[in-house]
């Protein structure tokens, strides 16, 4: 567990130094998607001062809408990787009405791993809890689930973004091409994406109510396979090797994979890849 925490942490932490923000183009769309989703929960808010909790802040994109929405919120933001918050940081100081040092920024920043933390925070201390393009980091989506659901008081709302198990289907298509070519069982690259009714049965397994969802299929368009994984090693995901041991060397794995990638999924204008977009709300009962 503490490698995996380690992992995941050294690569945010890359990304956050890199260029995240100028790869993150599907992130914004999701960031906006999940704050649309929340415009009619404010207006029939009678909250004056709502608490909100934000897990996987990242570089504070949906942060800074959620100020923008909310400003009168008291608002908690988590991630794990510490360049992240920093960057986090710098985007809402500089939106501040005072550029003074020492001036105390409107969220609560914490360096944490959101599931240990969820584990000991303190029970029904927020109105609302988010996440946007996080979740599908979670180790133990069930059991954190139910951590979130004593966070939230009655009548709270958990929202999240994540992506569906259609992502990257034209990269994974191709990684199991280059497989079965040499009589091999295919495997899997990357993360494993959970589709929305496994999400819904996992929230109602919590303890949630009402648990809706939204899922829609975006293309995006690179000039090559190269671009497209760049780009998502920018973001902090990656298209791991998997165990490339049993007959098929690393180099010969990619090599394989770039050219029924480029084969099967070219365009004039380059390389497509599908996501899977997915917005999830659910309630705990008043």
């Amino acid at each position: 567990m503490e490698h995996r925490l380690h992992s995941i942490r050294r690569r945010f932490d890359r990304s956050a130094k890199a260029s995240y923000d100028a790869h993150a183009r599907v992130q914004r769309v999701m960031a906006d998607e999940l704050v649309r989703s929340l415009a009619r929960r404010k207006q029939g808010s009678g909250e004056t001062r709502p608490h909100l909790l934000e897990i996987g802040c990242g570089t504070g994109l949906l942060t800074e809408m959620l100020l923008r929405d909310w400003p009168d919120a008291v608002i908690t933001a988590l991630d794990i990787a510490p360049a992240m918050l920093e960057a986090a940081e710098r985007r809402i100081r500089s939106k501040a009405s005072s550029t003074a040092a020492n001036q105390r920024l409107p969220v609560n920043f914490r360096l944490a791993d959101a599931e240990a933390w969820a584990a000991q925070a303190e029970p029904l201390s927020f109105d609302l809890i988010v996440s946007n393009a996080c979740f599908q980091w979670l180790a133990s989506p069930q059991e954190t689930l139910r951590h979130l659901r004593l966070l939230l008081r009655p009548g709270g709302l958990l929202t999240f973004t994540t992506f569906g198990p259609e992502t990257f289907r034209e990269l994974h298509e191709s990684f199991a091409a280059v497989y079965r070519s040499r009589s091999l069982e295919p495997q899997r690259h990357g993360l494993a994406f959970p589709s929305a009714g496994e999400w819904r049965t996992l929230l109602q397994h919590a303890g949630f109510e009402e648990a809706r969802d939204e899922s829609v299929i975006r293309t995006e368009g690179y000039t090559s396979v190269s671009e497209f994984l760049h780009s998502v090693k920018a973001t902090g995901a990656s298209a791991s090797a998997a165990d490339a041991s049993r007959g098929l060397g690393w180099r010969s794995l990619f090599a394989g994979m770039f050219r029924e990638y480029e084969k099967r999924f070219s365009a004039p204008e380059g390389i497509s890849a599908t996501y899977q977009l997915l917005l999830l709300q659910a309630e705990v009962p008043s």
